[in-house]
């Protein structure tokens, strides 16, 4: 199994902020985890509300724990809201269900971690994780 580098995440937050800028997203917090979900990189765009690397490493801890893009969590959370209820109490509220969470894979398609977005809406959060992760060279998961 390949390893995340330094530089993937760097390259992987570079990507996003990029995506982010040529929409005009929202400031943006951007966390990337390996898949031991220890921090590799972390970047908060001027403006960013304090909150929001939480909400970053809340996505991107919750595709790696439960092995799925956060979009696929909140589907899947809509049809099962007590046992999803029951994992966000579990883990203290460490969880977001909302898009934004992307696990990265690497060529083989091994899940070598994970990143996190928010400051703007889910749908835009998810879409610059999945530019940097492009923008890393690196892989993300089948819908």
């Amino acid at each position: 199994m390949t390893t995340l580098t330094l530089a993937q995440a760097q390259a992987i937050i570079v990507g996003a902020l990029a995506a982010a800028r040529s929409r005009a997203a929202q400031p943006l917090a951007i966390v990337v985890l390996d898949a031991g979900a220890h921090p590799v990189a972390l970047a908060r765009e001027d403006g960013a509300t304090f909150f929001r690397h939480e909400i970053a490493t809340a996505k991107a801890t919750g595709a790696l724990g439960m092995g799925a893009d956060t979009r696929v969590l909140a589907q899947r959370a809509a049809n099962n809201a007590a046992f999803f209820q029951a994992v966000a109490v579990t883990l203290g509220g460490r969880i977001a269900y909302s898009p934004g969470g992307v696990l990265v894979r690497d060529a083989a398609g091994a899940v070598i971690g994970a990143v996190g977005v928010s400051g703007d809406t889910g749908d835009c959060d998810e879409d610059c994780a999945l530019a940097g992760i492009r923008a890393a060279g690196l892989g993300e998961q089948a819908a």
